[in-house]
């Protein structure tokens, strides 16, 4: 019994080692850390329009047309190697589908020709060296054309190294009138049942940047049918942008015409809507029904050609010439009165 209790012991103590090992083989290896530039871009704390603790998401600088206006940008090396960074102006706009974007370097030009991008200058600090475990702040200037129309002119600066590049949103507004307008266009239904949605389209037709609220209602011929409640669309709309977006509807009926009419509103005064019809039919279902209507009325028209096929026929009572009894032309048998109505003689 000794030697049984120890091979058993031995036993169970080699089957932990191999699933031990099955374990170590198959456990998924530790995922490698994102590949971060190794420096941050940020404003500079301590400056105008800082936030409670001198932190800024972004930089915010308004002047009149030939105004020159300053600000800093901070630059932290994380790495023990020294970082060359590279500063440049952008023109910031909207994509497609609503995100924020800054336009690439055109021919090594700070920024697009006449856009807010080409407003800004870093001086001799374009290209900073950052020793190891540094924080540099770089002063740089924008200079507002003379001739600038006012209101809000998006822009960002732009820190690229090695093909990595860092974006800091730069709110810059020309002093002047104001003025928030858009336009709601090309609405449209799209899709059925859960999977349907109300597209449309934005255009800011103002000067300034719009944070636009959504109210999407709907008439059926039916009945009353849901829309969807006002709620803020994540979307900030630049000035001049068109942006192309959807909205979720799951209250679209199954059976129904409906109207839908899509408003948008923004701080300012705008507003603006558009409307669409769209017809809901559940075609699988129609189609079975509409075979079997086939079907039916197929077989009524059918019974019906019968009825009257056998009204008006009448059999010569000699079996000759169905001229009458005698054969003779004219002569014709009277026909009963009650012979359509299938009574008996």
């Amino acid at each position: 019994m000794p030697v049984l209790h120890t091979l058993r012991r031995d036993a169970r103590g080699l089957l932990l080692v191999l699933l031990a090992a099955a374990a170590l083989h198959t456990a998924p290896a530790p995922a490698a850390a994102a590949d971060e530039p190794g420096w941050t871009a940020e404003p500079a704390a301590g400056t105008a329009a800082a936030r409670p603790g001198g932190a800024r998401p972004y930089f915010y600088l308004e002047g009149a047309p030939a105004a020159v206006l300053e600000d800093r940008l901070a630059l932290t090396n994380t790495t023990d190697q020294e970082r060359t960074v590279t500063l440049r102006g952008a023109d910031a706009y909207n994509t497609a589908d609503g995100a924020l974007a800054a336009r690439p370097a055109a021919s090594g030009a700070p920024g697009a020709p006449g856009g807010a991008g080409s407003w800004f200058s870093f001086g001799a600090g374009a290209t900073v060296k950052i020793p190891p475990r540094t924080r540099a702040v770089v002063p740089f200037t924008v200079t507002v054309p003379p001739a600038s129309p006012p209101g809000d002119h998006p822009a960002a600066v732009i820190a690229a190294e090695a093909g990595r590049e860092v974006g800091v949103r730069v709110h810059l507004r020309v002093s002047g009138p104001t003025l928030a307008a858009l336009t709601v266009e090309d609405v449209a239904v799209r899709g059925r049942g859960a999977a349907a949605v109300v597209a449309y389209t934005l255009v800011n037709r103002g000067n300034v940047a719009l944070a636009p609220a959504l109210d999407v209602r709907a008439d059926g011929v039916l009945g009353e049918v849901p829309g969807r409640g006002p709620r803020t669309l994540p979307v900030e709309l630049l000035p001049g942008q068109r942006v192309e977006l959807t909205e979720p509807w799951p209250g679209a009926p199954v059976l129904d015409r409906v109207r839908v009419r899509v408003t948008v509103t923004a701080p300012g005064g705008a507003r603006a809507d558009a409307a669409a019809s769209a017809w809901f039919v559940p075609w699988r279902a129609a189609g079975r029904t509409g075979l079997g209507l086939l079907a039916l009325g197929g077989t009524a028209s059918a019974a019906l050609f019968l009825v009257r096929r056998r009204g008006p026929w009448r059999r010569p009572a000699d079996g000759g010439a169905p001229g009458g009894p005698s054969g003779k032309p004219g002569a014709t048998t009277p026909a009963p009165e009650h012979e359509l109505t299938g009574a008996s003689r």
